[in-house]
């Protein structure tokens, strides 16, 4: 006979959800390994003694773990996800009837707490990936990725003083079509600093001609006649809605208001030791002291030793290398293609200090300077008139209008010449294998399925947050993930040595035989 099911309401329901979430499930797991506990003695003093209760702070925390585990950068679909679910909901510690919190509390709680507290849960994270073998930090490598910041590049408004950027920019109509922004700020967030125009006439100049290059460019590319289509720079203008945020520029790519995430990843097994947020207007090796000294300080306290810094090339300078030498760690940081040990066909000695020329002629050291433009430490050297008077080469090595062989050099030359030494190395060249198999893969992981596409929050310390909320849930995937593959392995060797043991009572019973009588003689 055919049944039909029609769906009626009880009155009276005896429903439990422990009994309903399988064993096997993934917040079920996670909610046996993950403690939270400590979260209300650190966040006791930001909370009164009376009033209505708050939303509670392991409550939040799971929260947010579960926007990124479930790759939601929103928290009105967060709270709409989470009510649907109800492993999510038993790994909350609600039940089927209780309310979730309103999707604003999670945004002011947010805000509530210091950029402290959500590092010291991630550290407390790290620290159990660490009882479990799971990083063994000699090797660290680093890497950066712009994120996407919560700011339009339509909202963007020229620095003051305006009266002398208005002048610099009327003279290039075809860069900048209109003075005002497409979309209009309710509230201008950008402290004074920020607003003032900090260029100098130099790096206005230089502002103009690229703007002339750039103007010349969008001829041939889509878009380029679009209305307001415009040339925009850090140091012209800035976002009065997230003032923090920084245009990023990338070739091959389109402008836009990001911060960038610094990243490092331990090599056993792709563990995150390390994020930060940072300004998007910077290179990337002016980070990475302040980088190294926090992950350092970090791994010391966990009892790890760290002897390997691993990066691209984006990371490369002299001081840099200088750095990570006088704390001890080996640096395998390819240079910048435009570095040279000195002119082509000269050949330097080291004790003299002084290069000779494919003629045979000494070129001395002169003196020290910093360059203004890179803002490095250089080594100059200069030759005399005489020296290259009858030089035959003359013409090609010096030019139409020098007199002299001038040239610079970094002052960091033997730190590069050592570490240039180890890149190419066997070392080295396992070392770049390592770096592309292991913090590129995560950054794509965070960016792509945790919730790392878009800050959704304003401000550097909110991003802060955000980063490491993403790079938590990262690592406790990767935890359950191991843990898991141990306990099955370690089931699989018992199972080996029960195994063993089998056959050699086997073998013992046939070497003893049937008899009990023969058994106890053997035994007595």
């Amino acid at each position: 006979m055919q049944g039909k099911k029609t769906y009626q309401e009880k009155l009276f329901a005896c429903f439990s959800l422990s009994e309903r979430i399988p064993k096997d499930n993934f917040y079920r797991q996670l909610g046996t390994v993950l403690e939270l506990e400590y979260l209300y003695r650190l966040t006791r003093s930001y909370y009164g003694t009376s009033g209505q209760k708050s939303l509670d702070p392991v409550v939040f925390f799971k929260l947010c773990l579960v926007g990124y585990l479930e790759n939601i950068i929103s928290d009105r679909k967060l709270i709409s996800h989470c009510s649907m679910r109800m492993d999510i909901l038993y790994f909350l510690g609600y039940d089927m009837d209780d309310e979730l919190p309103w999707h604003s509390t999670i945004s002011r709680t947010r805000q509530l707490f210091p950029e402290s507290l959500f590092e010291e849960a991630f550290t407390k994270v790290l620290e159990l990936c660490i009882s479990k073998g799971m990083v063994s930090g000699h090797t660290q490598t680093i890497d950066s990725a712009p994120v996407k910041a919560n700011a339009s590049m339509d909202s963007l408004e020229l620095k003051v003083p305006k009266e002398d950027l208005e002048t610099h920019l009327h003279q290039l109509r075809h860069i900048s079509r209109m003075d005002k922004p497409h979309r209009q700020a309710k509230d201008n967030k950008a402290p004074k600093t920020q607003q003032t125009l900090s260029a100098n006439k130099q790096e206005l100049g230089a502002i103009k001609s690229r703007n002339k290059k750039w103007s010349n460019d969008q001829d041939q590319r889509p878009g380029a006649g679009n209305k307001g289509s415009k040339y925009t720079s850090n140091k012209t203008h800035y976002s009065p809605t997230d003032p923090d945020a920084r245009i990023s520029v990338k070739p091959g790519k389109a402008r836009k208001l990001n911060y960038m995430s610094q990243l490092s990843v331990d090599t056993a097994h792709h563990v995150i030791t390390d994020i930060q947020a940072y300004h998007a207007d910077k290179k990337d090796n002016q980070y990475l002291q302040d980088i190294v000294k926090r992950l350092d300080k970090r791994l010391w306290k966990q009892g790890l030793l760290w002897q390997n810094c691993v990066a691209d090339t984006g990371y490369s300078s002299g001081e840099n290398y200088a750095f990570l030498e006088g704390i001890n760690l080996q640096s395998f940081i390819p240079p910048h293609g435009t570095y040279k040990g000195g002119p082509e066909g000269f050949v330097y000695h080291k004790k003299e200090d002084h290069y000779v020329c494919p003629h045979g002629e000494e070129i001395p050291f002169k003196k020290v300077f910093k360059d203004y433009r890179t803002h490095t430490k250089k080594k100059e050297y200069r030759g005399s008139t005489k020296q290259c008077k009858a030089c035959p080469i003359a013409l090609q090595c010096l030019g139409k209008r020098a007199k002299e062989k001038k040239f610079s050099v970094t002052y960091y030359r033997e730190e590069y010449e050592r570490n240039n030494a180890r890149v190419h190395s066997k070392q080295g060249r396992f070392m770049k294998r390592k770096r592309q198999s292991t913090v590129e893969p995560v950054f794509g992981t965070l960016t792509q399925f945790m919730g790392l596409r878009k800050i959704n929050t304003l401000g550097i310390q909110q991003a802060n947050k955000v980063m490491h909320l993403s790079a938590m849930a990262y690592n406790l995937k990767k935890y359950l993930k191991f843990t898991q593959k141990l306990a099955r392995s370690e089931a699989k060797s018992l199972g080996v040595v029960f195994s063993e043991f089998t056959t050699l009572t086997k073998l013992f019973w046939s070497y003893v035989g049937p008899s009990k009588k023969q058994y106890s003689t053997l035994i007595f």
